[in-house]
């Protein structure tokens, strides 16, 4: 009887473990998948060849996603360079200096 209390109460246990993980916020990649299935946004690989030609000279370190814009992030020079993107149009809407 005490070893099926114990299980029981190591079950519960794990199980309110477990429990805050399913609460997490979604990820960027899972609100921008969204977006593109609703027809939101444009695919990220759309939107780095539409910026990349802006970039001469400049590493790619990766994207953002913020639901309504991608925002891009570069580095030249030992600068870090943020490109904001319309998510739905690919139109740049701000560039950091």
């Amino acid at each position: 009887m005490r070893r099926l209390r114990t299980l029981v109460a190591a079950l519960a246990g794990a199980g309110l473990l477990a429990t805050p993980a399913l609460a997490d916020r979604p990820r960027d990649q899972d609100r921008a998948f969204e977006a593109i299935r609703e027809g939101r946004s444009m695919p990220l690989p759309m939107i780095e060849r539409r910026v990349m030609p802006f970039m001469g000279g400049a590493d790619y370190l990766g994207p953002e996603f913020r639901g309504e814009t991608y925002r891009l992030k570069f580095m030249r020079n030992g600068r870090v360079i943020w490109v904001d993107v319309d998510a739905a149009t690919g139109r740049i809407v701000s560039r950091s200096r």
